[in-house]
């Protein structure tokens, strides 16, 4: 497994995503292990979360995907499986956006990821 201490400069880095996508979600680590049957231990994402893991197996980004109702395709992107502007099949695409909004920045889907984290908190 590949690892990096380099983050993107155009976007957080794949382990920054994944926790604040768990975040958003309000769950913790021990909760996306049981949700994904152990096929996730939290010592394991636990690492991803902290780049100590850069290029996780699709499979385990299959099923974070699932777990956090995100698109797979996005992850896999940014865990470099595909380019940022090509679909698997090679046609160009639109840049996948966590809450399926054309055009938005970085920036932007971070501060809705905080947002939504915020808000689930409150509910809570």
């Amino acid at each position: 497994m590949a690892k990096t201490g380099e983050r993107r400069s155009s976007e957080s880095s794949l382990g920054s995503h994944l926790a604040q996508l768990r975040k958003a979600a309000g769950l913790s680590l021990r909760q996306v292990e049981e949700k994904t049957g152990k096929e996730v231990s939290n010592a394991y994402l636990s690492q991803l979360e902290n780049d100590k893991i850069a290029k996780p197996s699709p499979n385990i980004l299959e099923a974070l995907a699932d777990i956090y109702k995100t698109s797979y395709e996005d992850l896999m992107r940014r865990a470099g499986y595909l380019s940022s502007d090509k679909d698997a099949s090679g046609r160009r695409r639109a840049k996948v956006a966590t809450f399926a909004v054309q055009g938005l920045t970085p920036d932007e889907e971070q501060s809705l990821l905080e947002y939504l984290a915020f808000i689930r908190q409150k509910r809570k």
